[in-house]
């Protein structure tokens, strides 16, 4: 059994396809039906089967399954290790989920590395969906996810850290904004402004809207996703329509006037930020200890503090947080 077999394997799983294995290791499926021949002559197991137009895992394929993925995940983290041993032991790997990563990772994050100077040297942020972050860490592809709470599974350490809330806003101008009380039925023939996240899966938000709009059965908003959240917040001071947004976010304007809350069934909406780690210790030191630090009053301060948004926008691209320091 090699390390490569058990790639190929993983990715077959995965997929449910020796093509898409091959073609996302760039190699021949021929190739990957070789890797899954030795594994299958090593344990003594078919593995895959055919299933009508696709395949299926064996009861063992299964079991494999369960660690093949996991084993391969700590074989990349280590030769990531070693191969960056030289920049900085306390390099850290954060996934962090859209909201959070916009509004409050490079706060956060530049007061962790003034109060941990020895981690300055190397923190690489990501920005990816919520419902990705729990299969991410268990993969080792990072070290530590920031924001919304991840499907929690056996293998995660959730330690709640900042309790926040979402309120539905609009312009003074708006129709809507000059109601008392906002019917459901009104909001549906507004675009709903969001973040390029969308509302995700697994949120406090997309729980809102199943339980007030699904459940009431009349219809769900329509979500205009933009770049930001910072944009589609322009875009509702212009009257464009309306929005989700944190309640600190928005509270001076709504105190000076230039935004309004509107009164709609169960908001304010309750949410959570989370840092979610593997657990029983197998999470790095670093990340561990940012995760004792995001609990600090320092630490909420900083998320909270005024002065607008200091975070990360881009998906899917690292951001070196030293360099914002």
């Amino acid at each position: 059994m090699t390390l490569n077999q058990l790639r190929a394997f993983a990715l077959v799983a995965r997929l449910g396809s020796l093509r898409a294995a091959a073609a996302t290791l760039g190699i021949s499926e021929p190739a990957v039906s070789s890797s899954l021949a030795a594994l299958r002559l090593d344990l003594g197991d078919a593995l895959i089967v055919r299933a009508g137009s696709g395949i299926a895992l064996t009861a063992g394929g299964r079991a494999l399954a369960d660690h093949a993925q996991e084993i391969v995940g700590l074989a990349d983290q280590v030769r990531w290790e070693v191969s960056h041993a030289a920049e900085s032991a306390a390099s850290l790997r954060v996934v962090a989920t859209a909201g959070f990563a916009e509004h409050a990772a490079g706060r956060l994050l530049d007061a962790f590395t003034r109060r941990m100077p020895g981690h300055a040297g190397g923190i690489d942020v990501v920005v990816e969906r919520a419902d990705d972050v729990a299969s991410l860490l268990q993969d080792h592809a990072y070290d530590v996810a920031l924001g919304s709470r991840p499907p929690q599974g056996p293998q995660l350490e959730v330690v709640p850290f900042l309790r926040y809330q979402r309120v539905l806003v609009a312009a003074p101008e708006h129709p809507l904004g000059r109601q008392l009380s906002v019917p459901l039925a009104a909001l549906l023939g507004e675009p709903w402004f969001t973040g390029q996240a969308g509302i995700e899966e697994f949120t406090a938000e997309s729980s809102w809207l199943a339980a007030t709009f699904l459940v009431s059965g009349v219809g769900v908003p329509e979500t205009v996703p933009l770049s930001s959240e910072t944009d589609a917040l322009a875009a509702v001071r212009a009257g464009e329509g309306i929005m989700l947004a944190f309640r600190h976010i928005v509270r001076a304007e709504v105190t000076a006037g230039s935004l309004v809350v509107l009164s709609v069934p169960n908001t304010p909406i309750a949410g959570l930020w989370c840092a979610s780690t593997l657990d029983h210790g197998r999470a790095p030191a670093a990340a561990r200890t940012l995760q004792r630090f995001v609990t600090t009053a320092e630490a909420t301060a900083a998320m909270l503090a005024p002065g607008g948004s200091r975070g990360v926008a881009r998906r899917g691209s690292k951001v070196h947080v030293a360099l914002w320091s």
